[in-house]
């Protein structure tokens, strides 16, 4: 097995910005952001460059995170939250069964995608986030009713995000099926899979500790607003 570097994952947006997803990135010299018709996410490895990059993003995002340590803030803008996420990680493939017919999304389903996450996750969601990795569903009578798929990506990590089923589904197994699809897929791409969960979040964090994900660190997501 390849030797990786598990220290990206301290900065995890700032480091997919400069491998794998690296043609999606707005760079501000020590602060990048994903473009935001994309994803709503920025990373920094100088915090004092923070203030002149929030200033100009905010222009072209009037709602956005910076993933990591404390940014600095001007006038242009203002720290809405701290959310305090747990970030977890899995090392090996999950050994459980798919018994749902689950379905690789396409550009045909993006409406329906969207507005699912939209509806169970407002926020960080975005047209056009769809095209940072593969997105997977499960379909009851024509009706997507659960996803999960692949959002920051660097050379040797891929983060599952958008776990989420509709409310009128719940409890059926969608999720525990979806994610062992995806991790499964990304060990497949000789990746290691991990993700984040607000720390308060503990039906899902107990799921996940199920399949075998492990706490790594607590990492926190500084929801920024535009001052209006």
């Amino acid at each position: 097995m390849k030797s990786i570097d598990e220290n990206k994952l301290d900065n995890p947006t700032w480091n997919s910005l400069c491998e794998t997803h690296a043609g999606f990135d707005i760079d501000y010299n020590g602060t990048k952001f994903y473009n935001p018709d994309y994803c709503p996410f920025g990373g920094v490895i100088k915090t004092e460059s923070t203030v002149a990059a929030i200033n100009e993003y905010v222009a072209l995002s009037e709602n956005f995170f910076i993933v990591g340590e404390k940014p600095k803030i001007a006038d242009a803008a203002k720290i809405v939250k701290e959310l305090v996420c747990l970030q977890m990680i899995i090392y090996d493939k999950i050994d459980q069964p798919v018994t749902a017919q689950i379905t690789k999304l396409t550009e045909e389903h993006n409406t329906e995608l969207c507005d699912l996450v939209n509806l169970v996750q407002p926020g960080y969601f975005k047209t056009k986030t769809p095209l940072l990795g593969d997105y997977y569903g499960i379909f009851k009578d024509n009706q997507l009713v659960a996803i999960t798929g692949e959002r920051m990506k660097m050379n040797d990590f891929t983060e599952v995000s958008a776990i989420v089923t509709h409310p009128d589904h719940t409890g059926k197994g969608y999720a525990k099926q979806l994610i062992t699809h995806v991790v499964n897929a990304i060990f497949n791409q000789n990746k290691t899979p991990y993700l984040h969960v607000v720390e308060s979040n503990i039906g899902a964090i107990g799921l996940y500790e199920k399949l075998g994900f492990v706490t790594r660190r607590k990492m926190s997501l500084w929801n920024i607003s535009k001052n209006q």
